[in-house]
């Protein structure tokens, strides 16, 4: 196997190259004992191991899918599903590209080349690549956006590379320069939103940025390396994909699959259990270990332990340094929703996007105080992991020394171990998380599982078919939510259901063909983005199968959806280009005009979005608005 060689598979299947799981022959009962579409469907009906319940409010009393467009709160016609390479969105709204891979962030900088993709100084100067979760600040009437910047499309960034990988130490810098956040002052000009060139916010913090180490992980031995032998500083994020934004003006950006740019060129080497855990292999997918000794596994043992987390950044002091917030856990962080409980606790919501890992939740120690010091309020507090019942109840186990035999520290660097001591659920790939702006309610993307009851995952846990996970070999995905008891985002109980279960009707007529409210006209697959409007509305985003074929035929490019959750009434509002996926959504402060994501259009070879013709493809964010001026959400 050569990771070199498979470039265009995800993250997810490359893991599965360097670790494949073993088949569990007795989870095959399970799957034969899948029911009809119409059994499946009935509400309270037992779906192998466990209940499948369609909807805590009005869906339970079949309301909702007759739902008229006088009654609708979508108020907008649905996009028709295509595989177009542009952007459709629906009559009445416009598009427009607001900043595309390599645009210079500074009036000194190159201009894009497509011919190279630039050099490591210009790129150190311009917008990342691949962007992801993103996030709207506002400061003395400056507009200033952070915005992820998850991995990079080589073909492009090395278009002067015959393979596409980096071949020099400048390579290698430029493609480390692309990763990590871009944050940059917006404005309005003319009628269109573009970058404010040479603004005193603008900033890029790539894999090479210095940041604090906090938390429980904080000076652990297991984080030291020679660079930093105290354990207190890392250097750099990477992969970073979804994203959280809290209350006292910072931004948080997610580790996601650090794993894969670590190498190890000595076959004497033997990869410690715990790295197995993370999907560590000998190959790095980018060969930063030619010019950085940082990412080779036999001179620094420890650098892997460093990455992983969630990263908290104050977009509005260009001076400030980012703080690794290692009591948030170590894992593939998809995004981190923070929520102030009732009683004042901040809770953060958590998913690890990998098939069969956790859903998370911290909970801080101290409290928020409206106007004061909250700025450390996520160094401490407890981790907890989600258990789901088949009885549609489900609590959160504490990751504690109590309960896992481990200390604080060893919690907070193997995480995902820890939750395997508790006996927490496996999930479906759980992504963003999504708590309802007016109500103690939240919402996860799990966005498919092609191993659900056929392999364990990678600690060994079993995948069964039950509970919130209840298809065998889901290739479709679903949303679970869950309502905390008493309305009380700190209590450990809470009840729970499935918004939507992703599917195909126009093809399936089983559980495949997905719940009541998908059918063949707003039919999707892989839920992966979610993000609640002011007025409580979801928004939905697919990153999934674009192939338009067999079971997925009808369904399109990736898209975005707007799901109604008193109702169940979903809708498509836009259709990404081709082998595109949506991704990251946030608004201006008026509302006005929507910002996401298109991420690695082309990445196949048969795109050429933005700019058409036969231009390079470039990941991009676009700005969303109505053409009468209204808000959007």
């Amino acid at each position: 196997m050569n990771i070199n060689n498979n470039k265009q598979l995800g993250f997810d299947e490359l893991d599965e190259l360097v670790r494949p799981a073993p088949e569990v022959v007795e989870f095959e009962e399970v799957a034969n004992k899948m029911v009809s579409r119409r059994g499946f469907l009935g509400g309270g009906v037992a779906v192998g191991a466990g209940a499948f319940v369609m909807g805590s409010t009005t869906l339970a009393a079949g309301k909702a899918m007759a739902a008229s467009a006088e009654e609708s709160r979508l108020a907008f016609s649905m996009v028709k599903a295509n595989a177009l390479d542009t952007i459709t969105v629906p009559e009445g709204y416009k598009w427009e590209v607001l900043a595309s891979w390599g645009d210079p962030l500074f009036s000194n900088a190159p201009a894009f080349d497509a011919a190279t993709g630039g050099t490591g100084a210009s790129q150190e100067l311009a917008f990342g690549d691949h962007n992801d979760g993103m996030a709207f600040f506002s400061k003395d009437g400056k507009q200033i956006m952070a915005i992820n910047n998850e991995y990079t499309n080589e073909k492009t960034l090395h278009a002067n590379r015959a393979d596409g990988m980096p071949a020099n130490a400048d390579d290698v810098r430029k493609n480390k320069a692309a990763h990590g956040v871009s944050i940059i002052e917006v404005a309005q000009r003319g009628g269109k939103w573009g970058i404010v060139q040479d603004s005193p916010y603008n900033r890029r913090i790539t894999a090479d940025t210095e940041m604090d180490i906090t938390g429980p992980a904080r000076g652990h031995k297991w984080m030291q390396t020679s660079e930093d032998p105290k354990g207190l500083v890392a250097k750099g994020t990477w992969n970073n994909c979804g994203n959280g934004q809290t209350p006292w003006g910072t931004y948080l950006t997610c580790e996601e699959n650090f794993n894969g740019y670590f190498t190890a060129n000595d076959k004497n080497y033997k990869m410690p259990e715990a790295f197995k855990r993370y999907g560590m292999s000998t190959e790095g997918r980018y060969n930063w270990a030619m010019a950085d000794a940082r990412f080779d596994l036999v001179k620094e043992p420890n650098e892997p332990n460093r990455f992983g987390y969630v990263v908290e950044i104050d977009p509005l002091d260009p001076t400030s340094r980012p703080k690794k917030r290692t009591a948030l856990g170590r894992f593939k962080h998809e995004n981190a929703e923070l929520t102030i409980a009732a009683n004042g606790h901040v809770v953060v919501y958590l998913g690890d996007d990998e098939r069969g890992e956790f859903l998370y939740r911290f909970v801080s120690k101290n409290k928020y105080l409206a106007g004061g010091n909250n700025r450390d309020l996520l160094e401490e507090g407890t981790l907890y992991v989600a258990k789901f019942h088949d009885n549609n109840r489900g609590e959160w186990l504490a990751l504690t020394p109590k309960t896992t035999g481990m200390t604080d520290a060893e919690i907070s660097i193997h995480t995902r171990m820890a939750a395997s001591k508790v006996g927490a659920t496996t999930m479906d790939r759980p992504e963003w998380v999504a708590a309802h702006p007016h109500k103690a309610e939240v919402y996860c993307s799990l966005t498919n599982n092609k191993n659900r009851g056929v392999k364990p995952n990678a600690g060994g846990d079993a995948t069964p078919a039950s509970g919130p996970n209840p298809r065998v070999k889901n290739n479709f995905g679903q949303i679970v939510r869950w309502t905390p008891m008493d309305s009380d985002h700190t209590h450990n109980e809470f009840k729970w259901d499935l918004f939507v279960l992703a599917g195909n009707p126009a093809v399936y007529d089983d559980a495949n063909a997905g719940s009541k409210n998908v059918n063949q006209d707003n039919m999707f697959n892989s839920p992966d983005g979610l993000k609640f409007d002011s007025k409580g509305l979801l928004w939905i985003q697919t990153d999934g199968n674009y192939s338009n074929e067999k079971g997925f035929q009808g369904q399109g490019n990736n898209q975005m959806l707007v799901g109604d959750p008193e109702t169940g009434e979903i809708r498509r509002f836009l259709v990404g280009p081709k082998e595109s996926e949506i991704t990251g959504a946030t608004w201006n402060a008026a509302r006005t005009t929507m910002f996401i994501g298109v991420q690695h259009p082309g990445e196949g070879g048969n795109s050429h979005w933005p700019n058409g013709g036969n231009s390079v493809p470039r990941s991009s964010v676009i700005a969303i608005s109505r053409e009468d001026g209204a808000v959007i959400g």
